[in-house]
């Protein structure tokens, strides 16, 4: 039995249901409300309004070098700069986020959560993707690709298809696992942003954006030399450091009443002087 259309299915789904899942938890174990996962979310949106057309334009402008690049000099050079760009766009909106939207939030709790949203909006909306090239990659399956490719792409059009459905079965699962790796990364990244404005220092500020580099870069460098399955390995051994960075980091919880909303002290009456023998004496003369 071919199980790979399911699993190919389930790598989608899971890919949206896991941080779907996540913040169901954090919000309800906290008992907090969806503002800041959105806020996560919509940053992770923003910064690739950015991001992504400045990585083309840079790609547009290496298509014709001034030098000739060995292939080991243009991995190297897609790693340091694919990660620095990612860095600077994403930790950079973050920054933005919390600096001018999310001014509130200043724990460990609403960077957790910020992260689930910044990290879950990119999950989701790479699930979704997943979805949709399974479903035309379905389609195209059961069709005769002659009737839909132009003749000058056919023979591109039936490698991909035949690339596409010859993976094993627990490779077409990769997708959801490598989701998982990414989305701790995220989180610890924004905890560490958050630590810009809990701790008064710019030092986190440059320490995200440097790790979030080095992930990137050593997935564009472990995919180019070692593989999908090594590359998986190395990220996660991100995603460890990632959980022991978050935890680290964490710093008790403000109390509920913040500073500028502490209750004023109850209202206190004068007490009435003690009634004496002599108070009581001199008053039966004062009328």
């Amino acid at each position: 039995m071919d199980i790979l259309p399911l699993t190919y299915f389930l790598n989608g789904l899971l890919m949206i249901a896991i941080p779907l899942g996540l913040a169901i938890f954090l919000t309800r174990r906290w008992k907090a409300g969806w503002g800041l996962w959105g806020i996560g979310a919509v940053t992770f949106i923003l910064s690739q309004v950015g991001h992504i057309p400045f990585n083309l334009l840079v790609q547009k402008l290496m298509e014709r070098p001034l030098i000739y690049w060995p292939q080991a000099a243009q991995t190297a050079f897609w790693a340091v700069f694919g990660g620095l760009s990612a860095g600077v766009f994403e930790e950079g909106a973050r920054y933005l986020a919390l600096r001018f939207w999310a001014r509130g939030a200043r724990s460990w709790r609403s960077g957790v959560l910020f992260g689930a949203g910044h990290g879950g909006a990119e999950a989701i909306l790479i699930g979704f993707l997943a979805l949709a090239t399974y479903f035309f990659m379905l389609i195209y399956r059961q069709a005769d690709l002659a009737t839909i490719v132009p003749a000058s792409q056919l023979e591109a059009a039936r490698q991909q298809l035949q690339a596409y459905w010859s993976v094993p079965w627990y490779a077409s699962l990769l997708g959801a696992l490598e989701r998982v790796f990414a989305l701790a990364c995220q989180v610890a990244m924004a905890v560490m942003v958050m630590q810009v404005f809990i701790r008064r220092n710019w030092l986190w500020l440059g320490l995200a954006v440097l790790y979030h580099a080095a992930i990137d870069g050593v997935a564009v460098v472990g995919m180019a030399t070692l593989g999908m399955y090594w590359t998986e390995a190395l990220v996660s051994v991100f995603a460890l450091a990632s959980l022991v960075i978050i935890f680290a980091l964490r710093r008790a919880e403000p109390s509920q009443a913040d500073a500028s909303e502490v209750a004023s002290p109850p209202l206190r009456l004068p007490s009435a002087p003690p009634e004496t023998a002599e108070k009581l004496e001199e008053t039966r003369y004062t009328e």
